[in-house]
C-alpha cells in the first residue's frame, strides 16, 4: 500500500497524463478515419481534437484514492487517531426521523439506523413501494432493521455466504449465499460447477439486474475498508441512497498495509471520499461491549467497533428501480 495506506496500482501524474494523451490520440485517429469518407470534412486531428484531456479524465479509471494531508507534521499516531475519531463521532446532518433496530432498549443509542426525514428520498420511495435494500453480513444479526424495512414495503435482499441454499425467500425477504468483496473471483480458480460466494457490488448489481439500492448495510468483519475503496474507485456510490457500515478499528483490516499512522490516514481519507461524494453522517453508535482497542492500543478510550450511517444528499428518486 505504501506510505498512504492505499492499495492497488498507482499512476503518477505524468503517467496519467500520458495515458490520457494516448487515449486521445487513438480516439482522434479513429474518429478522423471514420470521418474521412464524409464529403466536405477536412478537419484534422491537430486542428481540433475530438475530446480534451479534461473530458477524457472522467473516463479514465481511478487507481487509488486521494490521500488527505497528515494530521500533523510529526505524523504521530495519536494525532491521526484524534482526527479520525473526531470525524467519525461528529454528525454532519441532522435526522429527526431515525428508524433503528426495533428491539434496541434505547432507541437513541441503537446501532443500525436509516433516516426517514422527508427531505431525503427513502421515506418517499418506501411509500411508493420502490425501495430496495441490500444487507451484507453473517447470520448472527437478528435482521430487525431489515424486517422493519421489508414490512414497510421494501424489497430486501440479505447476503450471507454461510447459507446452505443458493437463494431462498423467507419472511418476505430474499436470502442469497453471497458476500461483498473488493474484487471478483478469478474465473480460472472457480470450479466449473461451483458458484462463487463473493463478488463486487457492481457485479452483483449486474447479476441481479439492479441499477441502484436505497439502503446498503454491511458488516464485513474488517473487509469494509477495501470494499469501501472499491466503491469509491469504481464510482458506484451514486447508486446508493444510504450507507450503513460497521467499522472495525482493532486492526488495519484485510489488505491494508503500512505503519499505524499511515493506516489511520488511509481510513480518514476514505471517509473524506464519502463526504466528497455528498455522503453525510447522520448517525453513529459506539459499541461499548467491544474491547477498547485502536490498532491493538488503548488510544483515547476508543471502542474497536463503530456503526455509522450516511445519507447521499444528492440521491434522487429514480422511477426505474431495476
Amino acid at each position: 500500500m505504501g506510505e498512504g495506506g492505499g492499495g492497488g496500482q498507482k499512476l503518477g501524474d505524468s503517467h496519467r497524463e500520458e495515458l490520457l494523451r494516448q487515449i486521445r490520440r487513438e480516439l482522434c485517429s479513429n474518429i478522423t478515419s471514420a470521418e474521412g469518407s464524409i464529403p466536405g470534412n477536412h478537419q484534422t486531428t491537430e486542428e481540433k481534437p475530438y475530446l480534451t484531456a479534461n473530458a477524457l479524465s472522467a473516463w479514465a479509471p481511478r487507481w487509488h484514492i486521494d490521500l488527505q494531508p497528515w494530521a500533523s507534521e510529526s505524523r504521530a499516531l495519536e494525532d491521526e487517531a484524534k482526527r479520525f475519531l473526531s470525524y467519525i463521532t461528529t454528525l454532519q446532518v441532522p435526522c429527526d426521523s431515525l428508524a433503528i433496530k426495533e428491539d434496541a432498549a434505547d432507541l437513541s443509542s441503537g446501532d443500525w439506523a436509516v433516516c426517514l426525514d422527508p427531505k431525503h428520498s427513502l421515506i418517499h420511495r418506501i411509500q411508493n413501494k420502490h425501495c430496495r435494500v441490500y444487507s451484507f453480513g453473517l447470520g448472527v444479526d437478528n435482521k430487525s432493521l431489515e424486517r422493519f424495512l421489508s414490512g414497510s414495503g421494501c424489497e430486501v435482499h440479505c447476503f450471507d455466504p454461510s447459507l446452505e441454499q443458493l437463494h431462498m425467500q423467507k419472511a418476505k425477504m430474499w436470502f442469497h449465499r453471497l458476500s461483498l468483496h473488493w474484487r471478483d473471483p478469478n474465473p480460472s480458480v472457480v470450479h466449473k460447477h461451483q458458484h462463487p460466494n463473493t463478488k463486487k457490488l457492481a457485479t452483483i448489481f449486474n447479476n441481479f439486474g439492479h441499477r441502484n439500492v436505497d439502503v446498503l448495510k454491511a458488516d464485513m468483519e474488517s473487509a469494509e475498508w477495501k470494499i469501501l475503496e472499491n466503491l469509491v474507485l469504481e464510482g458506484i456510490l451514486d447508486s446508493v441512497g444510504q450507507l450503513l457500515l460497521e467499522l472495525h478499528l482493532h486492526w488495519a483490516g484485510f489488505e491494508v498495509g503500512g505503519d499505524d499512522p499511515s493506516v489511520v490516514r488511509f481510513w480518514f481519507s476514505l471517509l473524506k471520499e464519502l463526504e466528497r461524494a455528498d455522503f453525510h453522517l447522520f448517525h453513529v453508535h459506539s459499541d461499548s461491549a467491544k474491547p477498547h482497542l485502536f490498532l491493538q492500543k488503548n488510544i483515547l478510550n476508543a471502542s474497536s467497533s463503530y456503526t455509522l450511517s450516511w445519507v447521499n444528499t444528492r440521491w434522487k428518486t429514480i422511477k426505474d428501480t431495476r
